[in-house]
């Protein structure tokens, strides 16, 4: 399950998906979250699906592998369904034991569940699609307006880029320790759900230390390599804004338009 996470992976490519201004990417992904939750209908969703579908085509990242990243979060989606199908009152469509499975449930929870997996898939489109540093520059330009009022924005920008990158290293190194484990006679399949957290408690010490290490490391490769951020820094490629991100603003604000519309005059 571990390797199916595609959280902070990098899919290397030369689409225009890939070429567009990391600050463009950004921006439209916090306003593609924030508009997901103006959607109270399914009707906006058909136009979400033509726009995320259009821009996984347009990255040439395959759709399988996406979708590979959902796994590791079924279980979180399928709780929301479950919480949303039977805690929602309504009209009743049947019974499930004590519990009640209404009309309303239904819809409540495959609302949800759309709405979590188009988080996902978005967010993932993001860092698939953004290297490290452009990632990082992105974030630090577009923090670099709260520099006024004191806010560290390369220093965080950083912070979060390495931590962003670190999960597939952990992930990793997380599987190569239960691999080690299980070569030692550890079970961690099987059992109720208690008994496998518990067997997991193994795994934290070595996860840890091996975390501190890396982290260790490198500060140390960066500071051998006389690295310091902020004022003064040059770069060898500066940001700048083209047509194609124009107008990838301009898609998603008729998208954003739609949603709203949908919302407030129909």
């Amino acid at each position: 399950m571990l390797k199916d996470i595609t959280i902070g992976q990098y899919f290397p490519g030369e689409t225009i998906i890939h070429k567009l201004d990391p600050r463009v990417k950004i921006l439209i992904t916090f306003l593609f979250i924030i508009s997901l939750f103006f959607i109270d209908s399914f009707l906006p969703y058909v136009f979400v699906v033509a726009f995320i579908m259009s821009a996984i085509a347009l990255s040439k990242v395959p759709l399988k592998y996406i979708l590979k990243g959902l796994k590791p979060l079924m279980i979180i989606i399928f709780i929301t369904f479950a919480i949303n199908v039977f805690m929602t009152s309504g009209e009743v469509i049947f019974e499930l034991g004590p519990l009640d499975v209404t009309k309303e449930g239904l819809y409540q929870a495959t609302f949800m569940a759309l709405r979590l997996i188009f988080l996902i898939v978005g967010t993932s489109l993001l860092t698939l699609t953004t290297s490290p540093i452009l990632l990082t520059d992105g974030i630090e330009k577009l923090l670099n307006p709260f520099k006024k009022i004191g806010v560290p924005a390369h220093e965080l920008a950083m912070m979060m880029t390495i931590a962003l990158r670190f999960i597939p290293t952990l992930l990793e190194e997380t599987d190569k320790i239960m691999k080690a484990q299980k070569a030692r006679g550890a079970d961690f399949e099987s059992g109720n759900v208690l008994n496998r957290a518990k067997s997991l408690v193994p795994l934290l010490v070595p996860l840890f230390i091996s975390a501190f290490r890396r982290a260790d490391e490198l500060a140390m490769a960066m500071e051998a390599r006389c690295y310091r951020g902020g004022d003064n820094r040059t770069r060898m490629r500066q940001l700048a804004m083209s047509r194609r991100d124009y107008i990838a603003l301009s898609i998603t604000g008729i998208l954003i338009a739609i949603i709203i519309f949908s919302r407030y005059f129909m």
